[in-house]
This record gives structure tokens, sequence and C-alpha cells, in this order.
């Protein structure tokens, strides 16, 4: 599949070496590298034995893969990877991560289980916590490393002493789902029939009391709560009896019991319908490529010591994914202007149209791909290398010109110095026969058409050349007076200053010509600039509408259950939501397009209060205030 993989089986992505050392696995890595594909991560957590891997070849529509083992030892080191193509999403990659079982007596290291859990947290976009028998106190404090996350997950790189990070986490982090196993009791409440989320949300309810023991009994319910969404719940009954459960991956569907076939079904489906792509803040969609470099930012910060942070990876996620955004944009003004290359040579005109169209398309292909260039330090390195390839065509289209120009003078002038070679103008009247033939040579190849920018000047060089032929043949004419010579040499020498001026004049012209079109292109690019920013803030404004809708759920629900206080807290966060929403968006913008003037007063010698204009006139249209001007550093004006 285009972009993505099929693997045969799971490999490992994350080993475990000596029970407490995580290790990457290359082979893994490079198998994500190749994913350019938007992926739908789901990840699997829980105590070992537990059944975890046949969910996960469920997932993958096979038997067997991810280890299921018959014994009493857990038999997934780490973290293991299957990619697959998405069964109901086209050009989407499904990557089912199933990790070792938690509470192994074996490790002996808890905080080796903690790694893994949230590890499974911060690369997951669906995240299953798997579990056996009903969901009651015991089960929950099993799952006692949700309640850590805030000591193992960052999510910025410098907060202010005691800050909460959490009330963000759910931003971050991924769907929540709950898959109950080997479930054996009714689905009722005060004898009445509930849904498998109603028993869920039932067991998250919260106690009132002010007791330690009630805190701790609420606390790991509200993080459950408050860090993840969409929570969810399966139950399963068990699939088979007897010794039948040491070989589920030998046993066909009509093997399994009914009911537990049909719950599986359920799952898949769900999970295939309502799993949504892995996406970083701002809605920016992960794939396969960059799922790696977050798992190897992750990995790297554990191993280091220290605790994964959202914000660093982001940043050297942006780093790499920017490079390779002015590389796919590089690429694609030189395959476009290669391919027009062909047309050379073709005057200022032609050749500046050109290069805006495969400009234009090159910012594009930067802008698709280019994430939290907020700076403009990646716009500003690829206008250089564009401007850099500019040069380079530019150079290719005067020496096609050259070329084509010295071949039509050949083409032409072969009578001309066949006369000369011959000394046919060697002769009373041969200046005045010389004159007629290089008229006639300088018309024709005016007339010819094609001849591009260096038109003028190979003509100049042609007739400068022929100067001293011309003077000595003036000077052989004995049917001229002395007078007579004189006042031709002198239009001889006004005819060569006036063609030197035509040239100079045409060179003005040009320059003036491609800085015009500089600052237009300039302003094509502040203008998409402008529509990435805005299509930036509608992202962050519809993924706070979302996490607004979500934590106005939980207040309500907290006012309903009576905590008023909580109630408020969670309110709180709202107003800061929706305040953020509320901010002025031209702002960001007026900033944005600023760094880029500034980028473009660099990269555009000589154009400097011209982009700066330019600039403030495409704010100008957005706003309509004629007031608005740009942040642009005094330092660069002298450019």
């Amino acid at each position: 599949m285009a972009g993505g993989i099929q693997m045969p089986g799971p490999v490992c992505l994350i080993g475990n070496q000596d029970a407490d050392t995580l290790v990457l696995n290359e082979d893994a890595l490079r198998i994500l590298d190749g994913i350019t594909q938007p992926v739908v991560v789901v990840a699997i957590v829980g105590k070992y034995r537990t059944g975890k891997s046949y969910l996960m070849n469920k997932l993958a529509k096979r038997n067997s893969g991810f280890a299921l083992g018959s014994a009493i030892q857990s038999k997934t080191k780490g973290i293991w990877m299957w990619c697959l193509s998405h069964p109901t999403e086209p050009n989407h990659t499904l990557v089912l991560l199933d990790t070792e079982g938690l509470g192994d007596v074996e490790k002996g290291d808890s905080k080796n289980d903690m790694w893994i859990f949230s590890l499974a947290v911060l690369l997951s976009s669906t995240f299953v916590y798997n579990s056996v028998g009903t969901i009651d106190q015991d089960s929950l404090e099993k799952l006692h490393y949700v309640t850590e996350l805030t000591e193992y997950i960052k999510l910025k790189s410098v907060t202010e002493k005691d800050a909460d990070e959490s009330p963000e986490f759910k931003r971050f982090f991924p769907n929540f789902i709950w898959c109950v196993r080997d479930f054996f009791l009714k689905l009722e409440k005060e004898e009445k029939a509930i849904t498998e989320d109603e028993y869920l949300q039932n067991s998250l309810k919260l106690k009132k009391g002010h007791s330690k023991k009630v805190a701790d009994y609420n606390l790991l319910r509200e993080c459950i709560t408050h860090y993840f969404h969409s929570h969810k719940c399966f139950v399963f009954e068990r699939p088979a009896s007897g010794p039948m459960l040491q070989c589920l991956e030998e046993l066909t569907e009509d093997q399994l019991e009914r009911k537990f076939v049909e719950q599986a079904n359920t799952f898949q489906e769900y999970i295939y319908k309502t799993s949504k792509p892995k996406a970083l803040s701002g809605g920016l969609t992960v794939s396969g490529k960059m799922l790696g470099y977050l798992t190897i930012s992750y990995v790297e910060a554990i191993r280091s010591g220290s605790v994964p942070c959202l914000e660093n990876a982001v940043v050297n996620l942006a780093k790499i994914e920017n490079m390779a955004a002015i590389h796919d944009g590089v690429s694609s003004y030189e395959c476009e202007m290669t391919w027009k290359q062909s047309l050379f040579p073709v005057d200022q005109e032609k050749f500046m149209e050109l290069h805006s169209d495969c400009e234009r398309k090159a910012v594009e292909v930067f802008l698709e791909r280019s994430f939290k260039d907020d700076t403009r330090e990646y716009q500003a390195k690829l206008m250089l290398e564009l401007n850099q390839k500019f040069e380079m065509f530019r150079k290719s289209n005067e020496q096609a010109s050259e070329t084509k120009c010295r071949a039509i003078i050949d083409d032409l002038s072969v009578t001309l110095e066949e006369q000369i070679a011959n000394k046919f103008f060697c002769k009373p009247g041969g200046h005045k026969e010389f004159v007629q033939e290089k008229e006639w040579l300088i018309t024709n190849y005016m007339k010819t058409p094609g001849k591009g920018v260096k038109a003028q000047e190979v003509l100049e060089e042609f007739l400068q050349v022929k100067k001293e032929v011309e003077t000595s043949i003036l000077h052989m004419d004995n049917s001229l007076s002395e007078n007579q010579r004189e006042m031709e040499k002198q239009m001889m020498e006004n005819e060569a200053m006036q063609r030197k001026l035509k040239l100079e004049e045409e060179k003005q012209l040009r320059m003036e010509e491609m800085l015009k079109e500089q600052e237009k292109n300039f302003e094509q690019q502040a203008v998409m600039l402008k529509s990435k920013l805005e299509d930036d803030r509608l992202k962050m404004q519809k993924e706070n509408d979302w996490l607004i809708e979500q934590k106005m759920k939980e207040r309500d629900a907290l006012e309903k259950q009576g905590f008023q206080d909580k109630a408020m807290m969670m309110n709180e966060e709202v107003q800061d939501l929706k305040t953020q929403n509320q901010s002025d968006p031209f702002k960001a913008i007026m900033k944005g397009i600023g760094l880029l003037a500034e980028a473009a007063s660099l990269v555009l010698p000589g154009v400097y209060g011209k982009i700066s204009k330019v600039a403030s006139k495409v704010l100008q249209s957005m706003c309509g205030d004629s007031d608005s001007t740009l942040p642009i550093a005094h330092k660069n004006q002298s450019r």
C-alpha cells in the first residue's frame, strides 16, 4: 500500500533488557520510517496472562501473531508492534502495540511497569486496559499507574514550580477503553439492565467525604475521568473452558463460546470505526515516520534518567519535519523548473512567470508539511534555498539564451564573414556596403523570435568585435573624403554609445522587474502563510471546543453528584479554554507575517523597505486597518 506497510507478523518495538532497561529495535523503527500514511495506534496494557494478545490478534484479523502463551509466565516483553493496512480507512495504517504484562513477579521492578504504561499512553490514539473478572476496587487499584502519570509525563519543558499540568492531559491523551475479561455478573443496577458503559461510569463515581481513605478512593477515578476521553467499556465472557483455554490460537471461532465471539466482534468493529489517527496538539496528524521519531524521543528521555516531555518531543519532531518540509519544497521547485527548462531560453517576463508558479507550488508543499515554525526560521531557510535555485535556473536561462543568440548570429553572418575573409569590402564604396550588410544582419537578428534575455548583450558583443573591422574598412575606402570618414566614425561611436545605454537601461529594467516580481512573490507567500496561520488557529479552536465540551460534561456530572467545589474548579478550566478561543487572531498572524518579512529582507537584498510595505498591505487587506504596521527589527533596514 502506498506510503504504508503490511507486516506478516509483529516485531519488538521497545525491548526490555535485563527487565529494567528499555532498548529500541532499529528494524521496527525502519518499518515506521517507511510509513508516510496517518497511523491509528491502538495500545493494550494490563496484568500479565489476561488475554491481551488475543484481542490484538483479533484486531489484526489473525488467529496468531502476538504471543498468547499458555504458561504462567508473561510471553510479551517490552512493547511489540504490528503495522497493517487499516481495514476500513483507506490510506491509513493500523498500528497495534501489545505491551508486556503489568505486575509480573519475575521482573521485580514496578518502575519498569510504569514506563511501559506511560509509553503506551504517549504513543497511542486508543488506549485499551485489559483486566479479568469485574471492575471493583481491587481491579481499579491495579490501575494505580494512572495516578502516577503526572510524575512520569511532562507536557512542557519549563513550568512554574508546583504547576499542575494535569488539566491539559485530556488534550494529549488517547481514548480509554476498559475490557473486562471472563465477566460473570449480570449487567444490572437496582434490578434494571444497564449498558457496559454505564457499568464503567458507575464504577468511576466518586465518594463524598474528606478522609484520606475517601481521597485515595476518588483519586484514581478522577484521574481516569480527567486524563482520558471517550471512556468505553466492553465485557467478555470466558472464551472457552478447560484445556481449550491453553490453545486459543489453534481454535476456530466455531470452537469458541458464541457469546464471546459476538463480544469480540463488537470490540473489533468499534475499534475500526471510532479509533482516530494519532494526532498532536493543534490537530497535526501523525504518520508512521513521525511516530518513530516520538518513540525515539520518549525512550531516550527515559534512558537518560529524565521524564518524557511532550513539548520537547514535538520540538525535536518539528525540527526534523520542518527540514524535511524544506527539502520537499525545494525538490518540488527544482523538479518543476527542470521540466520547464525545456522551454529555455525565454524572456524575463516568461521566466519570472515560470519561477513564480514553481515557487508557489514549493511553498504550498512546505506549508503542508511544516508545523510549529513559530519564528518562521524554516520558511526563511526555504526562501534562501529557493532563491539559490532561482539564481541557478536564471543563469541556465541566460546560458541557453546566449547559446541560441550566438547560433543565430553565426548563421546570419556567414555571408558577411566570407566577404570579410575575401576582402570584398576593401574597395571604394566598400564601407557603405559593409554597413548595409551589417544593418541587414541586425534587422534579421532582431526579427528572430525566442532569443531570450541575452539578445542585446550577444549582439553588442558581436558588433564590438566587428568594430575594428569596420574601422579598417572605413580607412581603406578611397571614395570618402577625410571629413566624411570623420563623420562616419563619429556616427559609429554614437551608435555604439546608444546601444550601450540601451543595454544598461535593459539590464536596469530587468533588475527592477525582478525585484517587483520578488515583492509579488513575497505577497503571495504572505497570503499563503496567513491562510495557514488562520487554519492552525481554527484547528486549535476546534480542539479547544472539543475539550470544553468534554470538561463541561465532567463538570455537569460532578454537580449532579453533589461535588460543587470540584465542579467550580472544572468550570474555571472551561473558562480558561473559552478565553483562549476569544484571543485576537490578528496578533498571531501579524507576528507571523512580520517575521516572514524580516526573513525576506535578509534573503532578498535590496527589497527590505518594499517587502515591509507589502507585508503591511497584506495585513491591512485582512483587517481593513490602514494603521497596521509590522514589528520588523530596525537592524535590517540598512539592507
